[in-house]
């Protein structure tokens, strides 16, 4: 969901960074061939995730849920020389598709792509991390919260997306993924751990800060 008309993101893209031709190539090809392609994150989401990663200059990152890479690419940017990223999908078709991409990608080397179930994967991860993003079912969004809260370095940057949810996390009446959703927006709220900030951009972002 855009929360700006299609002529304002149409703006906004043309006054943004342009995509890579890699990036844009994935862009369309998720498009063609793979369901549900409004979850990929897009130019400008993709750029902001780009912005912050290159502002953090993180060492690692672990993304939760690869869906076709578009998202673990435009982080991988902003790693420091000889970082790494790993990124964790159950889905076996899109990582065969996202790997396709990676391997083509400067950052081939740097990313890890885990086929499972991140709350299985997670535990045996020892490193810390310098950002976590987090793009995965969304009723266990808390559950993988508390698995990387410890896990991440001081001053690391958590990013969750789909927190507005199509604007259903204003509704009276939630289903069962966007009460989820609310409910984890509540708990990032009241967690003394993290500063945090939600930015409505496409679907929304929660930013956190690990204090």
């Amino acid at each position: 969901m855009e929360f700006i008309d299609a002529k304002l993101s149409a703006y906004s893209e043309a006054f943004s960074e342009k995509e890579s031709d890699l990036l844009k190539e994935l862009n369309r090809e998720t498009n063609l061939k793979i369901s549900s392609p409004r979850m990929l994150s897009g130019h400008i989401q993709g750029r902001l995730l780009s912005f912050l990663s290159k502002i953090k200059q993180p060492q690692r990152i672990l993304e939760i849920g690869t869906y076709t890479g578009y998202s673990a690419l435009c982080l991988a940017e902003g790693l420091t020389e000889n970082g790494k990223l790993i990124t964790i999908d159950p889905n076996e078709e899109t990582n065969h598709f996202a790997q396709q991409f990676i391997n083509r990608s400067a950052f081939k080397n740097n990313i890890e792509l885990i086929t499972g179930q991140a709350h299985v994967v997670i535990p045996t991860l020892t490193q810390k991390f310098d950002l976590v993003f987090i793009d995965a079912d969304k009723k266990n969004y808390a559950w993988y919260y508390e698995l990387v809260i410890d896990k991440v370095n001081k001053g690391g940057l958590i990013i969750a997306d789909n927190v507005l949810w199509s604007g259903k996390v204003v509704e009276k009446q939630k289903d069962t993924d966007t009460q989820a959703i609310h409910d984890f927006n509540q708990k990032i709220q009241n967690d003394e751990r993290i500063e945090n900030l939600l930015l409505p951009v496409r679907d929304g972002l929660m930013l956190m800060r690990k204090r």
